[in-house]
């Protein structure tokens, strides 16, 4: 955050020093008004680059065998521009190179789900994964097992089109 800080008040700085150059070059036919808005607009143009490429780079930096499993758009109403273009502020990965498997269970898996946000520390959560029927339970210290699985009342169902259960168990 605090590089991206300073990288937003170069770009004003450059985008001002740059019209008051230009200014220079003229003859001094650029009115004095123009380098602030220059800068205010370099700004705004270098945050609003930040939000939108924070995934593509975030993406791109996961180990291999993490994978992208869902993401999350945002739109804001103080900024407008999402509602054309929304930007992913959010994203789950599935950790498929060190997905576990049951030998007496052939379809329930233990994987690490971790969880990214544009503003927040990523978390990393276990998570039970019933291929065969179609539901995840969060995996705890406190998860009481019944016959080597855990309790069915911990299971939550998940869709048809789960997008974490798709991951782990197309692989």
């Amino acid at each position: 955050m605090f590089l991206e800080l300073i990288g937003v008040i170069f770009a004003g700085f450059a985008a001002a020093g740059l019209v008051m150059l230009l200014g220079k070059l003229l003859g001094g036919r650029l009115p004095r008004w123009l380098a602030p808005v220059a800068a205010g607009l370099a700004m705004i143009a270098a945050t609003i680059t930040s939000e939108y490429g924070w995934y593509t780079r975030s993406a791109a930096a996961l180990p291999e065998g993490v994978v992208v499993a869902q993401t999350v758009e945002n739109r804001s109403f103080y900024r407008p521009w999402t509602y054309a273009v929304p930007y992913v502020d959010r994203f789950a990965a599935v950790d498929t190179a060190t997905l576990k498997s049951h030998a007496d269970h052939p379809g329930i898996y233990l994987a690490d789900v971790y969880f990214f946000g544009r503003w927040s520390a990523v978390q990393k959560r276990p998570v039970w994964l019933d291929c065969a029927g179609g539901r995840r339970a969060l995996a705890t210290s406190g998860t009481p097992f019944i016959d080597g699985r855990p309790a069915a009342e911990n299971w939550i169902p998940a869709a048809e089109d789960d997008p974490i259960l798709r991951v782990a168990c197309g692989a």
